[in-house]
């Protein structure tokens, strides 16, 4: 089959978040169809300012088209638009130019899907809050399947995005979890759909000690690698955490490390218990992953936690924000760690993994039970796999292409 895979931005060299899962995507299914990335020249997600050239590019063996983007976000008019349309009455004018500063505005891109929508059979969509998004399944209404990424924020409350979900030719969710809320809002029960989310390529080696010599670091520590920002959680975070290590110094009890791993937008605590890597690459994370005693994930609104499943592939536990709908359903499905709510119950979770060998034994192996089961890659290609033929046996493209 011919298909397009639409994201709001794409590059190699981000890892993380909508755009890494459509780059994986993308360059599996390019295994067994002719695949092709739409996208903009944006490389900030905060202004969409334009870094890359425009037109074809070959990026790991996929073509990727890349569109300029009309006008960067206005910070300040984009602030005071979400402020009045998740909190507010506004019409749907209003809305949508807070869709339109939401961005990436590319008019380019858009025309281009529709005087193409026919040279594809399908549409492949990421993250439906984006411009690109709402305007490719406009432009090639019918043929595109959407890959929500949807989070329990206040966009997805928002009127304009109902018919979204209800015209998609079909969804591929990332987590049960997030079946549940689109459906409760959007009335889209008809829509092919699958449960899918990402798959995770086991690296070829992970070596703690490699990384023990390169950060000098060989004491028992938890490890957080992500964006560090409070809207991951981690201002609570270093809040639970030094309160937890006083409580453990209060008792006699050496508080582990915690290591940070990722690009910062928040002040990270002087403190002596905190430990910041900066950016790492993904040898890094792995050696990170293998000498950790567990993954923290303190983030309270997430589709789909990647790094969960990285750390479940390595048989590490985990720690997660039970007020995410999403990383306390993994965790209680895999039986891969625990979660807290609050203060008390972060201190007490983190006293018990990290004191009882057994218990992160435990679960470290159902993580990694969970992830064979549902995050290979094998597991992945099939569920895609399957909704293409039944589409296509729908559509008639089957017999198309085998005439």
């Amino acid at each position: 089959m011919r298909l397009a895979l639409v994201v709001q931005r794409y590059g190699a060299e981000i890892r993380g978040g909508a755009e890494l899962h459509c780059r994986l995507i993308a360059e599996h299914l390019g295994e067994r169809h002719q695949v092709a990335v739409v996208t903009t020249c944006a490389r900030d997600y905060l202004t969409w300012a334009n870094a890359y050239p425009p037109g074809i590019h070959d990026i790991r063996g996929i073509p990727v088209w890349r569109f300029p983007v009309r006008k960067a976000r206005n910070t300040e008019r984009f602030g005071r638009l979400q402020e009045r349309i998740f909190h507010r009455k506004h019409s749907e004018a209003e809305a949508m130019a807070w869709l339109q500063e939401q961005g990436p505005y590319s008019p380019m891109l858009r025309n281009w899907v529709a005087t193409h929508r026919d040279h594809f059979d399908y549409w492949i969509s990421f993250s439906y809050r984006y411009w690109t998004t709402f305007h490719t399944m406009e432009a090639a209404a019918g043929k595109t399947i959407l890959v929500p990424t949807a989070e329990p924020d206040p966009t997805i409350d928002l009127p304009i995005f109902e018919p979204l979900f209800r015209n998609a030719r079909a969804i591929v969710f990332n987590s049960h979890e997030e079946r549940s809320m689109i459906l409760g809002r959007s009335a889209a029960e008809d829509v092919p759909s699958e449960t899918s989310g990402v798959g995770i390529q086991e690296p070829e080696e992970a070596d703690a000690e490699r990384f023990r010599a390169r950060t000098g670091i060989a004491e028992p520590f938890i490890f957080y690698i992500g964006r560090i920002d409070a809207n991951k959680g981690c201002s609570q975070l270093f809040d639970f955490f030094q309160r937890a290590c006083d409580r453990l110094e209060e008792e006699g009890v050496t508080p582990p490390l915690l290591v940070l791993a990722g690009h910062s937008v928040l002040s990270i605590p002087d403190h002596p218990r905190i430990r910041y890597l900066g950016t790492v690459d993904e040898q890094e994370k792995y050696d990170a992953l293998a000498a950790c005693t567990m993954l923290i994930m303190p983030s309270f609104d997430e589709s789909l936690s990647m790094v969960l499943l990285e750390a479940w592939a390595l048989r590490k536990p985990v720690l997660v924000n039970g007020h995410c709908d999403v990383l306390r359903g993994q965790t209680v499905r895999s039986g891969g760690g625990l979660y807290y709510k609050d203060g008390n119950e972060f201190r007490e979770a983190l006293r018990l993994l990290m004191s009882d060998e057994r218990l992160r034994a435990g679960c470290g192996r159902s993580g990694r039970r969970y992830f064979e089961d549902n995050y290979t890659w094998q597991v992945i290609e099939d569920k895609y796999e399957r909704l293409l033929q039944q589409l296509a046996a729908e559509d008639g493209i089957l017999e198309a292409v085998s005439e």
